[in-house]
C-alpha cells in the first residue's frame, strides 16, 4: 500500500464517520469511492456503515472494476462507474440516503432537469444543479444507462426514492457538495408552498461569471 493510498483510505473513513455521526446516512447505507491515478478505485465495502469503516478493509479495484484487495465492494459499483465514465474529471463520488434529499425525490412537482431551485449561492457554486434519475432497484446495472443518458451534464444526481449521488474533483469537494445538496433540500421542504424568493437568473449568471462555473444544460431529457 502506497503512502498516498493509505492517506486516501484514512480520509474515506474520516469523512464517512462525519457523515454518519450527523445522521446523513443511517445504518449501513451509503457508499464512497475515490478514483486513483492508475484508473483504479478505492471504494467502501458492501453492507458497511460509513461510521465504522476500517481503512484496511476498503476495497481496492483495478481500472476494469476487478477486486484486488479488501472486502467485497458496494453493490452500487455500476452507479459509480457510469458517473466516473461520464464525468471524466471526477476524482471521488459520495452516495448517501440523506433524509431531506430522499424526501424531495418523491415529490410530484420535481423537475427532473432541475430538482431544486437556486435557493442559495452555495448550492449553485457547489452542485451547479441536480438531475432526478427514475427509480431503480439498488444495485440494478440499469441505473448506469440512466446516468450515461445525462451525458455528463450533472455532477449531482438524485435517485428517486433512494438518495443523492455526487461527484467531485476531490473527496472533500464531493462531500461538501453532497452536504450542500442536502441542506438545500431541507430548505426547499421548509419553504415549500411559501413562494420563497430564489436567486434570479441575473444573480445566477453573476455567480457563473465570477466563479467560472459551468451549469448543466437543461435542454436534454433527464426523465
Amino acid at each position: 500500500m502506497s503512502s498516498s493510498d493509505g492517506k486516501l483510505r484514512e480520509e474515506i473513513c474520516r469523512y464517512g464517520r462525519s457523515l454518519f455521526e450527523r445522521g446523513l446516512t443511517p445504518g449501513s447505507s451509503g457508499n464512497i469511492s475515490v478514483r486513483l491515478d492508475d484508473g483504479g478505485w478505492l471504494v467502501t465495502p458492501t453492507n458497511a456503515s460509513l461510521g465504522f469503516l476500517d481503512p484496511a478493509r476498503i476495497a481496492r479495484l483495478d481500472a476494469a472494476g476487478h477486486l484486488l484487495s479488501g472486502d467485497k465492494p458496494t453493490k452500487e459499483i455500476p452507479l459509480h462507474a457510469a458517473l466516473y465514465e461520464s464525468r471524466t474529471e471526477a476524482r471521488a463520488i459520495v452516495h448517501l440516503h440523506s433524509t431531506h434529499a430522499v424526501a424531495v425525490s418523491m415529490l410530484p412537482e420535481i423537475d427532473p432537469r432541475a430538482v431544486l431551485p437556486p435557493l442559495t449561492p452555495y448550492y449553485v457554486m457547489r452542485t451547479g444543479g441536480t438531475a432526478l434519475v427514475p427509480y431503480f432497484r439498488p444495485g440494478d446495472p440499469a441505473v448506469a444507462d440512466a446516468i450515461r443518458g445525462l451525458a455528463g451534464r450533472y455532477s449531482a444526481v438524485l435517485l428517486a426514492n433512494h438518495g443523492p449521488v455526487v461527484a467531485g474533483d476531490s473527496l472533500e469537494g464531493a462531500v461538501f457538495a453532497t452536504e450542500e445538496l442536502e441542506e438545500t433540500a431541507r430548505l426547499y421542504l421548509l419553504l415549500r408552498n411559501l413562494n420563497p424568493r430564489a436567486l434570479s437568473p441575473a444573480q445566477v449568471d453573476d455567480l457563473v461569471a465570477h466563479f467560472g462555473l459551468t451549469l448543466p444544460d437543461h435542454r436534454g431529457d433527464c426523465g
